[in-house]
């Protein structure tokens, strides 16, 4: 019965990551294997000088990674807050100035596979306040508030299941 709910679950994972733009399936494989370590992204990713530059920027980026990964607050207390969702927010303001995630549920797919399922919780106040930055184009900003659902927004509690289903590149073949 587990391996047909965790084969059932990873099947909603996959179907919520077709329902991405190209551009965002695109960015969030890209971003996975940097912020995974999981390949060389620039001879990967890298198309252009251009790209190769954007790479490099997201790498120095996401140097917080790990340590938001050993940070995230655990109590329902104030202590942790400020270091956790402040560099939180920096580096979620990054993926969002690329302008390459569209909506909340891109945002949500990428930063629990990056960081955890234990930083859901946490999700849609980073984006908020990540989305409502000033670097972030003022018709942008309207569209990525507006797709934060009310459900997650306001959501009473979150799922600890962790993320099962994580894309990766796939190399095209040659015809």
């Amino acid at each position: 019965m587990a391996v047909t709910n965790t084969a059932t679950l990873t099947i909603a994972e996959m179907r919520e990551f077709a329902g991405f733009t190209a551009a965002e399936q695109r960015y969030i494989r890209r971003s996975l294997d940097i912020g995974l370590s999981r390949c060389d992204a620039f001879r990967i990713w890298g198309r252009s000088a251009g790209e190769n530059a954007a790479i490099r920027s997201q790498y120095v980026a996401y140097q917080e990674l790990k340590a938001l990964r050993h940070s995230v607050p655990q109590t329902s207390g104030f202590d942790a807050i400020e270091g956790f969702v402040g560099k939180l927010t920096r580096v979620a303001a990054f993926d969002l100035a690329q302008e390459r995630i569209e909506s909340f549920s891109a945002f949500r797919f990428l930063y629990e596979r990056l960081l955890s399922a234990d930083v859901r919780p946490w999700l849609p106040s980073a984006f908020c306040a990540a989305a409502a930055l000033p670097q972030i184009r003022p018709e942008r900003r309207k569209m990525l508030l507006q797709s934060l659902s009310e459900a997650a927004a306001t959501a009473p509690g979150w799922s600890d299941r962790a993320p099962s289903f994580y894309p990766e590149f796939i190399e095209s073949e040659a015809a």
